[in-house]
């Protein structure tokens, strides 16, 4: 009965989605630039499907732009610090994923968690609501007996003020 398919049978690995295929060398590429060859492309990839689906043109209800899903304000200030994005383009997914990456970096070096799978939390909580928020609510989870090193059951739980839309 075991060998009949049941027990055995090979499991189906899910496949990219589609609209992400044109975008793989991009993310590739600027994240192995901006963080080295052991760069976690599958997390960049899942947070790019996350905000936007694939879609270079998305605008969200509150105005965030593009296939990254930048805000006016943090697109110009990204366009400053990092060196090759000198123009606003967030709608220019090559720009935007560039931007990504890299507004990524400079969270992550902001953050200190107890691993490095709790720090991407906290990184990407900090890209969706502002690093400043993730630094209140450790703070917050630190004064409410939690660990503030943990994302998880800890500073997740936590809002210091920020708004349902962080």
């Amino acid at each position: 009965m075991l060998w009949s398919g049941g027990f055995f049978s090979q499991a189906r690995a899910a496949q990219p989605p589609q609209a992400s295929l044109q975008y793989r060398a991009d993310v590739i590429r600027n994240a192995r630039l901006e963080w080295g060859m052991s760069a976690p492309v599958a997390d960049f990839a899942a947070q790019l499907h996350q905000e936007s689906d694939w879609r270079p043109d998305a605008v969200s209800p509150v105005g965030a732009q593009g296939i990254a899903q930048f805000m006016p304000a943090t697109a110009d200030w990204i366009s400053q610090l990092v060196p090759g994005l000198n123009s606003r383009e967030p709608f220019n997914p090559a720009w935007a994923i560039r931007a990504l990456v890299s507004c990524d970096r400079w969270l992550w070096q902001r953050v200190s968690a107890a691993n490095s799978c709790e720090r991407m939390a906290m990184t990407l909580s900090g890209y969706n609501g502002g690093l400043g928020w993730v630094q209140r609510d450790k703070r917050m989870a630190v004064q409410n007996g939690l660990d503030g090193t943990r994302w998880f059951e800890h500073v997740a739980t936590m809002n210091a003020g920020r708004s349902a839309a962080n």
